[in-house]
């Protein structure tokens, strides 16, 4: 649930290469294959986030939400871009049904991505110390909601597009709001911790690879797990609202 949401000093961040920590702060990311880089886009400014002022969404859920049924479609606003995401059950219920549920209430609204790892994945999701405009840069990475989701059978494989939930020291079952974007194809080997899969990106590759070009920074990973090792963004990436509708 890291990157998740979190200036011209460089940021705060914690030691991970390419086997990283991906959830609530210390989420482990198998090692990555080699992957062609993928064509640079244009450099554009994206607009300065508007936030809102409020601390945190009301109407969240205060425990693990229902698996969800059928499938749901979730347009997340950043200030890079449009993203869209289709959640569905029949790939993996109870990780579209968290999602769904926080992108429903506006969880999701002002926190940033707080991890970037170039043809791998951009991580988000930290509704605790990532939330603008009260981002904790020591902590992002480690927050989220006191309730974890019991894991589904994952049937699908983690290819680009893919977005999944991340899991606490790659344990099972501690899944909750911090999701990741996987980059590449070729980012995951077939042995992968099984992360419960949220939705994949129907709309709005372009944002994401844009997200994923962003110069990162940070300092040495903290015992606490926040998110490092060069990999938080040295601007803000905010996602500034998300939409849901079912058919």
């Amino acid at each position: 649930m890291i990157f998740a949401a979190r200036t011209t000093s460089p940021r705060r961040v914690a030691a991970l290469g390419l086997a990283a920590l991906l959830f609530a702060g210390c989420s482990s990311i198998p090692a990555v294959s080699p992957t062609p880089s993928p064509s640079m886009l244009p450099t554009v400014p994206p607009p300065a986030p508007s936030y809102s002022l409020a601390p945190s969404p009301t109407g969240c859920p205060t425990a693990a939400p229902a698996p969800l049924s059928g499938t749901a479609t979730i347009t997340m606003v950043t200030n890079f871009g449009t993203i869209v995401i289709k959640s569905d059950a029949s790939v993996d219920p109870a990780g579209a049904g968290a999602f769904v549920a926080l992108a429903q209430c506006g969880y999701y609204n002002n926190v940033i991505f707080h991890r970037i790892i170039p043809k791998f994945v951009i991580q988000a999701g930290d509704g605790t110390y990532g939330r603008e405009p009260s981002v904790d840069l020591s902590k992002v990475g480690q927050g989220g909601p006191s309730w974890t989701i019991t894991d589904s059978v994952v049937k699908d494989t983690y290819k680009r597009g893919t977005v999944a939930l991340g899991l606490m020291g790659g344990s099972a079952n501690t899944a909750n709001s911090q999701f990741f974007i996987v980059l590449s194809d070729k980012a995951f080997s077939s042995n992968t911790v099984p992360y419960p899969i949220a939705g994949m990106v129907t709309t709005g590759l372009d944002i994401v690879d844009r997200i994923a070009q962003v110069p990162t920074g940070g300092e040495p990973e903290s015992a606490g797990g926040a998110a490092g090792s060069g990999t938080q963004p040295l601007q803000p990436v905010v996602i500034l609202s998300t939409n849901v509708t079912t058919p």
